[in-house]
Parts: structure tokens; C-alpha cells; sequence
């Protein structure tokens, strides 16, 4: 049995796609036979069995590090520490240099260090405080690589963003894909969902995510066009920030509300049965479809024929298997006319749901990551 330490900035019940992750890692570690301990900020709830939260780090300031040393001496060194890395998760205006340093004196004391990341830093754009947290987040990486023995990775794309701070020393960096962090679905439920937001005749068309700008830009100039070319399609938005999305998309297309719903924050529990409501999703992201967007690897979760976009983080497994239809980010009327393809071709989405479910389950689902984890 191994001992792990996992230290993050979010945990159930914070809402997130790293609070969430590091949930699904935990209870999989857990039931795979190790011991957990999940040290996060003040505000988390109790774990499953085998999984011990502790819910000390407060704002993750000097103070708080001082306790949690304290606190590790209760366990047996050397200790297994799994940082999951995000730098605007822990504080301090995403510059906790602090956190860092106190992570390389832990490496010095004999503790393995080991870093998940699921984004790198900051790139040099934007206004004048973004470009200064930039360059503290590439002082923090210099500082992380250094005390690293592994680093865990969302997307293959980040060993070269990473790979330049670790100053020639030599970082084992693998890719950790991220699973889909939904329950799986309940066939009665998700049909008494469907009936309620579209007819037998109609196609229900999902979107799931978190309605940040750069996403929402591309969803609605695709999902307005898709609606406004076919009568037959019916949109339901899925996840927090869902119904804001929707009054801004009816306020530019008042002709188009009587077919778009939103839900809300959907509770864990029951965002598998709305998943599994939809005919088809909608998924476009400003970089292209990877392996760390967890609302892609949700819908490909439970089946879902997928349309999304190609961008330059998008792996080459996405080409390789027919599993999502791939449309270029910029190409919008290629985006339209593959999910209206889709619409008309019943059996071509039961096909590509049946290739994105066995792409997930081959590479992406929880049991994976778990042996990837313990094998190391």
C-alpha cells in the first residue's frame, strides 16, 4: 500500500474541473488499495473511505505551510506529495512564490515531489500586470522543475512549454490524461429529461462547459446558425453559467428562445442523465479540442457524437480516430454543416458515439490514470 499526499487549491464541494479531477484521483487511488491524504483550503467536506481530506491550507500562505509541515511529521518519510498545478488555483494573485519554495525545501528534506500539471503559466500578452505575473509564473516553474521527480501532464503540448525551465536537468514528463468527471447516467432519467425539452422529431443539441468568453464567442456564432438553418434542432445548455449564455444569445436572437434552455449549475448526481438526454454535442474550444478539456472527455464519457474544433493543441489521437467530428477553429460554416450532417444521420451518431466511447475507455477513463500513477 502507498501513502499519497495530494496537495490542491479546490475540492469537492468547490466547483471546478481540478476540485473535481482531484476527487475522481483520490477515490481511485483509494479504491485501488492506497491510503490518501488531500490537503486543500478551508471549506472542503469529508472524502470517501480511504480518503482522508484535510481541509488546513487556508490561503496557502507562509503560516499555512508552517502548519502543514507540522502536520506531515505525523507521517513516515520520505512522503508521496502530488501537486496539482494551476498557478491562479493557489493565491495571491496566481503569484504564490511562496508555495513553491516551500515545496523545494520539502524535495530537500527527502519528500517526492511530484507535479500535475493541468496549465503552465501565463503567456506574455495582455495588459502590463498580465505580463508581470507572466514572468513570476516562469520564475515559480524554474522553481517547481527543480524540486520535481515526475511531472504529470493535462496535454502532451506542455513538455515544451515546461521543458526549457527545468535548465537541462533531466524531469521524467509523461502525459496524465484527464477523465471525465461525470456519473454515469440513468436510461429512465435521461429520457424523461429529453421529453422535456424536445420533441420525438426534434434533435436536442448539448452544450457543456463553463461559458467562459473564449468558448462562448465560438458557441454562439455555431449554435445561432445550426438553430436558424433547422427548425428541427432544439438546444439545451448544460453547467453553471449556462442561463447567463442563454439571455445573452436570445437578446441578439429573440426568434430563437423558445428553443434554447439552460440549466444551471447541474448537481453531480444528475449531469450524467442530462449528458445522456442529448442527441448530439456541441463542444468548440479557441485552442482545439485536447485531452485536459473535461467537458469533452464527459460527453466522449457517455457515448456522445461530438463536433468540435481543431486548434493548436489539439493532440494527434484526435486525428487519428474517428471519434469526434474535427472541424478547423476558423472554419464555422465547416463547424454548421457537420453537426447538421449529424442531425440527418442517425446511425452516423450512433457510430461516432460508439468510437468516442471506446477512445475514452481505451485512453482516457479513470483506471488508467490510476495505473499510471501507481506504476510510477
Amino acid at each position: 500500500m502507498s501513502v499519497w499526499h495530494i496537495l490542491t487549491s479546490e475540492y469537492p464541494p468547490d466547483v471546478g474541473g481540478v476540485s473535481d479531477y482531484t476527487r475522481q484521483v483520490a477515490d481511485g487511488l483509494a479504491r485501488a488499495g492506497d491510503q490518501v491524504h488531500v490537503w486543500c483550503p478551508h471549506g472542503a467536506d469529508g472524502g470517501q473511505a480511504g480518503v482522508h481530506v484535510h481541509p488546513d491550507l487556508g490561503s496557502i500562505g507562509p503560516a499555512d505551510l508552517k502548519q502543514l509541515d507540522r502536520r506531515l511529521l505525523v507521517f513516515p518519510s520520505p512522503r508521496r506529495l502530488l501537486v496539482q498545478w494551476v498557478p491562479h488555483g493557489f493565491g495571491y494573485r496566481s503569484m504564490n512564490v511562496w508555495f513553491c519554495l516551500w515545496l523545494a525545501k520539502r524535495a530537500w528534506l527527502g519528500d517526492r515531489v511530484e507535479l500535475m500539471v493541468h496549465e503552465p503559466y501565463l503567456e506574455f500578452r495582455g495588459p502590463l500586470r498580465h505580463k508581470v505575473m507572466a514572468c513570476v509564473h516562469r520564475l515559480m516553474t524554474m522553481v517547481l522543475l527543480a524540486a520535481s521527480r515526475r511531472v504529470w501532464m493535462s496535454i502532451p503540448a506542455w513538455e515544451a512549454c515546461l521543458r526549457p525551465y527545468a535548465l537541462g536537468r533531466h524531469v521524467p514528463m509523461e502525459w496524465l490524461p484527464v477523465p471525465g468527471c461525470v456519473a454515469p447516467s440513468t436510461i429512465g432519467a435521461a429520457r424523461a429529461l429529453r421529453r422535456t425539452y424536445a420533441a420525438d422529431d426534434q434533435t436536442l443539441i448539448g452544450h457543456f462547459g463553463s461559458y467562459g468568453e473564449a468558448v462562448s464567442t465560438l458557441l454562439e456564432t455555431r449554435l445561432s446558425t445550426i438553430l436558424a438553418r433547422d427548425r428541427r434542432a432544439v438546444a439545451l445548455l448544460i453547467g453553471a453559467g449556462s442561463d447567463r449564455f442563454r439571455q445573452s444569445l436570445v437578446e441578439v436572437h429573440p426568434e430563437l428562445a423558445a428553443r434554447v434552455h439552460a440549466t444551471s449549475y447541474v448537481a453531480p448526481d444528475a449531469l450524467g442523465d442530462h449528458i445522456a438526454a442529448c442527441d448530439l454535442f456541441v463542444q468548440p474550444y479557441p485552442d482545439g479540442i485536447s485531452s485536459r478539456r473535461t467537458s469533452a472527455m464527459a460527453c466522449l464519457s457517455h457515448g456522445k457524437p461530438v463536433v468540435t474544433t481543431s486548434g493548436h493543441l489539439t493532440e494527434a489521437l484526435w486525428h487519428r480516430h474517428y471519434a469526434v467530428a474535427l472541424v478547423d477553429v476558423d472554419d464555422v460554416d465547416g463547424f454548421v454543416d457537420a453537426a447538421r450532417r449529424l442531425m440527418d444521420d442517425e446511425h452516423g451518431r450512433q457510430m461516432l458515439g460508439a468510437h468516442a466511447l471506446r477512445l475514452y475507455t481505451e485512453t482516457f477513463a479513470l483506471p488508467r490514470v490510476v495505473a499510471a500513477l501507481q506504476a510510477a
